[in-house]
């Protein structure tokens, strides 16, 4: 096994036995990317000599003894939405194309702190703006299982990226399933937090809680690790608690997740929510792999929580959220604002005061009725995304087995059903669908159980590995080394 396709958990493991150097991994990380990465335009911004310094720098630090941080030689993909001192932080846009971070993020220098390397930025849409990860800066990312067809979004670049062995980490945000849906269709984990775990001090609008930020790995235990890491008391995020200079989130729990009995857990099973669109491609599959397992459990109830008003309410504040900077910036640069954001933009233009009244009250019902669900729940089973990963020259999807969908964003239901009611959501990817493409199990727990939901979903994780078409599927490394540039396609480049 090459260095770059092991665990982060084992890597790091390794790396302080000194069995390991972290220059080693990182060299294998980048051989990796230059293998692989013009097949799926994961890796936009490499930043590989710098990652070289930081590697030698912390193999120094091993071999003279002391202290080592959690991540300590882990290198990490970073989304193109987070800053990183020295490199572009364009979000996908135009209009940003020679913006260069002059410091790191907060939640960047938290992790360096920790001893992880920064190996470059992960593509993404446009503003995070869409399930398909294309922009006008860098173009179109491929699915690691056939670059033809979509790695979602908008945490696209890093799913892709870890899927293929650029790196054992990478940084995603989530407020539609921006992590969720990647990590689906790429076959790796992507964890969105309960509010408040991860602080997001940059969000223009702090007090309306859908963006977060959070992990993305290639198992359950190397993304809590890297929670781990994420932490911090930081009162610039209103949701953040923090009492005496500390959050009440322990890092310790994170990074040493607790084998739990499956046997006594209390499971809902749904394939929709009540609400979405799910393709029929997705729904049997899903009905497949549960029937595999569900034995397992106290009790698998097919049940959801209610969700009536989701739609709609999801629609109406993610406008109100889009329609700050993004309608300045439409304003005075028409020509370099693409469609996605272009339509969140006009959609908000229609909504009243009344409306985003009425979107607050549906979200507070679906709240409150999660909570009194989840007292008779412990976890809830449904698939990560709505549909099999489409051909990537298609934006989005405009129907879902011939029923139109409603905008670019309303395929990813299955995800944002969670965002509304606040609740902690892992994807675990579990074999394949009947196209052969990844299948993503979305697993969520209670409000601010993040800990279980993680320890729920690692011991899930290790349960199923045992049975070949219900654990992680593997990209064929070999076939992408020959694969034509994706950058070839006449449509690589903007969003036609």
């Amino acid at each position: 096994m090459d260095p770059c396709d092991l665990d982060a958990t084992e890597a790091r493991w390794l790396i302080g036995c000194k069995r390991l150097s972290p220059v080693e991994l990182a060299q294998s990380c980048i051989d990796r990317a230059e293998a692989v990465n013009h097949a799926i335009n994961a890796l936009v911004v490499p930043d590989f000599e710098r990652m070289l310094d930081a590697a030698r720098a912390a193999e120094r630090k091993v071999m003279t003894g002391g202290p080592l941080g959690a991540l300590h030689g882990l290198p990490v993909c970073v989304k193109d939405m987070v800053d990183v001192a020295g490199l572009p932080t364009t979000f996908g846009s135009e209009i940003f194309a020679g913006n260069v971070a002059k410091a790191d993020d907060p939640m960047i220098a938290q992790l360096r702190a920790e001893g992880a390397l920064m190996m470059g930025k992960a593509n993404n849409p446009e503003w995070s703006a869409g399930g398909n990860t294309r922009n006008a800066v860098y173009g179109a990312t491929g699915n690691p299982f056939d670059p033809s067809r979509s790695a979602a979004g908008s945490s696209g670049g890093s799913a892709a990226a870890l899927a293929v062995g650029i790196s054992p980490l990478a940084t995603g945000s989530d407020t539609g399933g921006s992590l969720r849906n990647p990590a689906a269709f790429c076959g790796v984990v992507g964890f969105r937090p309960s509010h408040g775990v991860v602080p997001g001090h940059s969000r223009a609008m702090g007090f309306l809680p859908l963006p977060s930020n959070g992990p993305m790995a290639r198992n359950v235990t190397d993304a809590a690790l890297m929670l781990s890491a994420m932490i911090r008391p930081d009162r610039r995020d209103p949701w953040v608690s923090v009492a005496q200079g500390r959050t009440h989130y322990d890092a310790g729990d994170f990074a040493r997740l607790a084998r739990v009995d499956l046997g006594s857990a209390r499971v809902a099973v749904t394939e929709d929510f009540g609400f979405a669109m799910v393709e029929h491609t997705v729904a049997e599959a899903f009905r497949a792999k549960i029937a595999r397992f569900e034995h397992v459990f106290a009790r698998a109830e097919r049940t959801h929580p209610d969700c009536t008003g989701a739609d709609d309410a999801f629609a109406i504040l993610r406008a109100v959220m889009f329609s700050g900077q993004h309608r300045r910036l439409l304003a005075e640069h028409p020509a370099q604002i693409g469609p996605n954001v272009r339509a969140n933009v006009a959609e908000a233009e229609g909504y009243s005061a009344i409306d985003v009244g009425r979107a607050m009250e549906i979200q507070t019902r679906i709240y409150r009725d999660w909570q009194v669900f989840f007292e008779r729940h412990d976890f809830l089973l449904a698939p990560a995304v709505t549909i099999s990963p489409r051909d990537w020259h298609e934006l989005y999807p405009a129907e879902i087995d011939g029923h139109p969908t409603r905008s670019y964003y309303h395929w990813l239901s299955m995800a944002y059903g969670a965002t509304l009611a606040g609740h902690p959501s892992v994807v675990l990817p579990v074999g394949r669908d009947a196209l052969g493409m990844p299948f993503g199990l979305q697993i969520v727990g209670g409000r601010g159980e993040d800990v279980a939901t993680l320890a729920f979903a690692a011991t899930l994780e290790h349960y199923l590995a045992s049975e070949p078409d219900l654990a992680r599927p593997r990209p064929d490394i070999a076939a992408l080394t020959k694969a034509p540039p994706i950058a070839a396609d006449a449509e690589f480049l903007g969003f036609a």
